[in-house]
């Protein structure tokens, strides 16, 4: 059994258009181009009432990528083959076909689907980064999502940023460092970002 969950429903609502509903979106997202005007129209439409789930769907994924560093708020400044992505999503249809698709707190999410042979995967918002992200993520979230995952029977791997507070919070585990490019910056600067990867066994 595979589980997919995020706490933000836009996001939701893409991969459950991509599951059951992926030609119509394809159809959809056809004729959209790599355009500032259409970038921001999407930006503002988004919000409006009264959209399909698939209108709503195809202005996210636009959104997501041509956005720089895909924050869903500023134009990235260069051109993409949207067509190549547009085909893709039949491959991540199939990929999606046994997969549950929840839009849950953690918390309720991980008590839901516990058990002994449980692997739980979480990337949740960057400690003293939570700006970034389009859900609110608070120090007592940060907190809360340590006290779950102390309780638990199966096993979790969780990726954070490297910062003293989280590598107090979870001393108790097995943390390894790692460093991957930092998407926010150009490719070509070699700027790294520092991350931790947080496991129980």
């Amino acid at each position: 059994m595979e589980v997919f969950n995020d706490a933000n429903s836009e996001l939701i609502n893409l991969y459950r258009c991509v599951k059951y509903h992926s030609e119509a979106l394809q159809k959809e997202l056809e004729w959209n181009l790599v355009s500032r005007d259409q970038f921001f129209d999407y930006k503002e439409q988004i919000q409006v009432r009264g959209m399909t789930d698939i209108q709503r769907a195809a202005r996210y994924f636009i959104l997501i990528k041509n956005s720089f560093g895909t924050d869903l708020r500023s134009f990235a400044l260069k051109g993409k083959n949207l067509d190549n992505s547009i085909e893709y999503l039949s491959l991540v249809k199939d990929r999606l076909k046994s997969t549950v698709i929840e839009n849950k707190d953690f918390e309720n999410l991980i008590k839901t689907y516990d058990r002994e042979r449980a692997l739980f995967y979480l990337d949740p918002p960057y400690y003293q980064a939570e700006k970034y992200y389009d859900i609110n993520f608070t120090e007592a979230d940060h907190l809360r999502l340590r006290e779950t995952l102390s309780n638990i029977k199966g096993k979790f791997i969780l990726s954070y940023n490297d910062s003293e507070y989280i590598r107090e919070l979870y001393s108790d585990y097995n943390i390894i460092e790692t460093e991957r490019q930092n998407n926010l910056v150009s490719k070509t600067a070699g700027a790294k970002y520092k991350e931790l990867i947080i496991k129980n066994y």
